[in-house]
């Protein structure tokens, strides 16, 4: 059963460059520039050429500057937010709840076509021998070495937290006998490298990320099986400043929004590692914000 069908889920950077493409905005030196970041879910040394295609789309669609600046970590991402050093950004549920609980006019305005759906595997290094269970294996895993994504990960930390502490009735730190690990830095792609190479045991990743590894050949499934896939929850979101109009104009950001759910460029939206965008509202995000303050991580 779905969580969200169980009633609970619904539906300091680096400056980047400035986009160069084919827009360049009819404003002048003078006009401002739209800043764009994204957590860094993946190796942040690929997130600018990750974002080129969406900069130079958006300027040519919306006939302004563009930049895109990257944020470190995913906190940094979330408090450069906050302090309107970006005007939108590519958040994970869970970094998109806190990015708005700090700026309360922000809007979460699109979504990936699998986002209301999203779920994270568990996957474990084959010397284990662990089958793909139905159900959380937690016999087979708790006296493992097991790692979580980043701390501010929803599908690498908050829900597969949620889905142990609903299984065990017990914290990850509870429940495991050995100490949790986290990837701080490599996102979802080093708790999948870590698997494989053996150095844990465990790790719980974000779906989206170990099937396209998978299907690029970076990640052998038969060196990290996936053992068990979670209920469904809501995920990444692109969140924006609610002022935007008044800094570019009456309507902008429902523009912004249309043109980002209308958008049908391939190179675009592998930034997003989606195949459509679709529009997205902060209720859609409330699950995750009331698991967030169940397990502590939200006040």
């Amino acid at each position: 059963m779905s969580v969200t069908a169980a009633g609970l889920l619904v539906g300091c950077g680096e400056k980047g460059t400035e986009s160069d493409g084919s827009g360049t905005g009819s404003g002048g030196a003078s006009s401002p520039a739209l800043v764009i970041t994204a957590i860094p879910d993946e190796k942040v040394s690929d997130q600018e050429a990750r974002f080129q295609a969406l900069k130079a789309y958006l300027s040519e669609k919306l006939d302004i500057k563009v930049e895109f600046s990257i944020s470190k970590d995913y906190a940094a991402s979330v408090q450069r937010f906050a302090n309107g050093e970006v005007h939108m950004a590519w958040f994970g549920g869970f970094t998109g709840v806190q990015a708005r609980d700090r700026v309360k006019t922000a809007r979460a305005i699109a979504q990936g076509d699998l986002d209301p759906q999203f779920k994270s595997y568990f996957i474990a290094n084959a010397s284990t021998g662990l089958p793909r269970s139905e159900e959380f294996p937690a016999d087979a895993i708790k006296d493992l070495t097991f790692t979580f994504g980043s701390p501010s990960s929803t599908s690498g930390r908050l829900m597969p937290e949620y889905f142990i502490k609903q299984s065990t009735g017990k914290s990850a730190e509870e429940f495991f006998s050995k100490e949790v690990q986290f990837q701080k830095s490599g996102g979802h792609v080093a708790t999948a490298e870590a698997v494989q190479a053996g150095s844990v045991q465990v790790g719980a990743i974000n779906f989206k990320t170990y099937d396209s590894m998978v299907a690029e050949g970076k990640l052998d499934p038969e060196k990290a099986p996936i053992i068990w896939v979670t209920p469904d929850y809501a995920d990444y979101n692109l969140t924006v400043h609610g002022d935007l109009d008044k800094h570019f104009g009456e309507g902008f950001i429902d523009k912004l929004q249309k043109v980002l759910v209308e958008c049908e460029d391939k190179e675009v939206l592998k930034a997003f590692n989606r195949d459509k965008l679709i529009p997205a509202k902060n209720e859609d995000f409330a699950g995750i914000e009331a698991v967030a303050k169940e397990l502590g991580l939200m006040r």
